[in-house]
């Protein structure tokens, strides 16, 4: 009965392939549905920090006419929009629009006391335009948060008393200086709002904020701070639903800001109320703004390439200049980025963008999507049983069964966490069965005639080496599929697991070449338990942990990379456009030399527990959601075709060093 039952759950892997199949040709429409919605939208928006340009001409002795010429040359070199924050007394101080004192300074001005039970913040206009357009601003503010403001005059000069602390005042936002924003928009500028969640929200102040937006062509605000606006008084007003369709009656979307330390509060629930009308930005802060020329024009083309950014903001701060005994600023090496000798924005427009008005990204959903994802699901669950009957074959059919009616379950419950769950078991089965399935091989070929000749284990190396790439990929249908959500192309949604798709594998095999490879391994886990521990071994279970957690320590974004590895990376993406994972270019080559070995050399199969990290880099460049796939795959058909030709070559080398070695080493043991 038990042969019987693990003859038949052998026999049932070729149904699972089946499912499998079907699995991939039922993802490939979806795959190019999300094709259609990552070619929607080609426009980059370049934007500069208005307030980091206003705060550089405050140091200059003309400030009004250093602000005009940047302008002009910002607007000549390609930028298109100015972010504007809510404005502080800071800002309209340092723009000169008005004095700012405390009731010490009033003291001295007119020659009284200072009252002993009085904290007010003075302000006076710098002139009667500034008094007129600014007075509503601050009025309405203080008037909203209860603090009374009160209209004051010093030597025939406007002014205002707001009854609450310099310091207190000072923290309040307004919306962005009205006088900036006309002159801005004058010069042709489009106006990109920063707007923080620091006040209560009120929905009639709002809807009067966005009609002025929208009369002024707005069509996107970026957000400041931890959270989106409406997010704290969420719970008690549902203001996210409500900022949200004011949003949307006034055809504003937003910015999602790039690797922020954790994503803004509430962003996921505004963006999916307004129907993801979202746009990536890439922000280039102050310090990498003084970057050279090239390094950042490579930066904005690979945001846009690599990362499906369409926004890309550019921040400038004055510094002091010891050396030059001046204050200097970032905005001349910007336009040099930009223009000559960056040449950023002709590289965008090479790669196919324009610059204009960043647009979202129009969402193809076909119909018949629902229902392909329903094939897809089954394949992914055979996939997975696959993988489990390799290592235990009496559990095919269970894991099959158990799987479809745990998807299901999930699904029902926390669909999220159901597709994720699927594509990460199924991008590591991918890998491992097509190593697996290698291996194999390599013990048929081994055991068969371990003396073929060089031309024939050529021949073997390169067939295997394109089957188990195909296999290995096979995975990336399904995770492509399963993930095909705008949520994760804007990182509003991220893929978890991504350091145990990059460790379950290489475990996996490894467990299978030491235990399975000579098919009992309960035997072989008797013989491991009955070896004796050397410090051989203790030495080389610490070298192969240091080199796991380096490994691990390089998945993801966080990563650090050498200058070495930055030259390289220039170069490949210099060469080929599209730069090649670093792990597939050092991996494929020794897959295909380790092949070539293992055929003759019984232990060179061992290589291949390290050689599967190529593998299972391929799946895991699709698992980066918010690059293009088109981008993705020309990485994997680059890693491989350069991995074949660095192989090839490593065989020639392994060959002439071994036929040195038989040459000389007979001559040696004479000597």
């Amino acid at each position: 009965m038990h042969q019987k039952w693990q003859h038949f759950s052998t026999a049932s892997r070729k149904w699972l392939w089946i499912l499998v199949v079907l699995g991939i040709v039922a993802a490939l429409p979806v795959a190019y549905d999300r094709y259609q919605t990552e070619s929607s939208a080609s426009n980059v928006e370049l934007v500069f920090n208005y307030r980091g340009l206003a705060e550089v001409a405050s140091y200059h002795a003309h400030p009004e006419q250093f602000l005009q010429e940047q302008l002009d040359k910002l607007k000549a070199a390609g930028i298109t929009s100015m972010a504007m924050f809510e404005s502080t007394l800071d800002d309209f101080k340092k723009s000169r629009r008005l004095m700012v004192y405390n009731a010490h300074d009033i003291a001295q001005m007119t020659q009284s006391v200072v009252p002993t039970d009085e904290n007010f913040t003075y302000i006076l206009f710098t002139n009667e335009e500034n008094a007129g357009r600014l007075t509503p601003v601050i009025e309405d503010t203080f008037k909203s948060l209860d603090i009374n403001v009160k209209p004051w005059e010093f030597h025939n000069q406007k002014g205002l008393i707001i009854e609450t602390s310099p310091e207190d005042a000072a923290l309040k936002p307004m919306q962005p200086d009205p006088i900036a924003f006309e002159m801005l928009r004058s010069k042709g500028f489009h106006i990109v709002p920063r707007m923080s969640d620091s006040l209560p929200y009120d929905q009639e102040a709002m809807e009067k904020l966005l009609a002025y937006y929208e009369a002024n062509d707005v069509k996107r605000i970026l957000f400041e701070g931890d959270s989106v606006r409406g997010f704290n008084d969420n719970e008690d007003k549902n203001s996210l639903q409500s900022f949200a369709n004011l949003l949307n009656q006034h055809g504003i979307g937003i910015a999602a800001i790039e690797n922020t330390k954790k994503p803004q509060a509430g962003m996921s629930t505004l963006a999916y109320n307004i129907h993801y009308n979202v746009v990536r930005l890439y922000s280039l802060s102050e310090k990498d703004a003084l970057l050279d020329e090239d390094t950042i024009a490579d930066r904005f083309a690979l945001a846009t390439k690599d990362r499906n950014i369409r926004m890309l903001y550019i921040n400038t701060a004055p510094s002091r200049s010891a050396s030059k005994a001046m204050v200097t600023d970032s905005i001349d090496n910007i336009i040099k980025s930009l223009k000559e000798p960056g040449n950023a924005i002709e590289q965008m427009e090479k790669n196919g963008f324009h610059m204009g008005r960043a647009e979202a990204f129009h969402i193809t959903d076909s119909s018949l999507q629902h229902y392909l994802k329903m094939v897809v699901v089954l394949g992914g669950v055979a996939f997975v049983a696959l993988m489990i009957s390799y290592f235990l074959p009496l559990l095919t059919l269970p894991a099959f069964v158990l799987g479809l009616i745990g998807s299901a379950g999930l699904y029902v419950l926390k669909p999220t966490l159901f597709e994720q769950a699927l594509a990460l078991l199924v991008a590591i089965s991918g890998p491992t069965v097509a190593m697996i399935l290698a291996v194999r091989k390599l013990n048929a070929l081994n055991g068969a005639d371990s003396e073929l000749a060089t031309g024939r284990r050529v021949t073997h190396a390169i067939v295997l080496y394109i089957k188990t790439a195909i296999i290995s990929m096979a995975a990336i249908p399904f995770v492509i599929a399963l993930l095909n959500n705008i949520t994760y192309s804007l990182v509003l949604n991220q893929f978890r697991g991504v350091s145990l798709l990059h460790a379950a594998p290489i475990l996996l095999i490894a467990v299978f070449v030491i235990l399975y490879r000579g098919g009992k391994p309960f035997r072989q886990i008797g013989k491991l338990f009955r070896t004796p521990i050397t410090l051989l071994w203790v030495v080389v279970g610490v070298v192969i942990a240091g080199a796991g957690m380096y490994y691990l320590s390089r998945t993801g974004n966080a990563g650090k990379v050498s200058s070495i590895e930055m030259v390289m990376r220039t170069f490949l993406e210099n060469t080929f456009h599209v730069r090649p994972r670093n792990k597939e270019i050092a991996m494929h080559p020794l897959f295909l030399l380790g092949i070539f070995l293992s055929i003759r050399y019984r232990n060179a199969v061992y290589i291949m527990i390290f050689a599967v990290i190529g593998q299972l880099s391929m799946v895991d460049t699709f698992a980066h959601i918010h690059s293009p796939m088109k981008i993705s795959l020309a990485r994997d058909l680059l890693g491989l075709g350069i991995g074949f030709i660095l192989g090839l070559i490593a065989i020639v080398v392994w060959q002439i060093a071994e036929g040195c070695w038989k040459k000389w080493s007979p001559r040696l043991k004479q000597q």
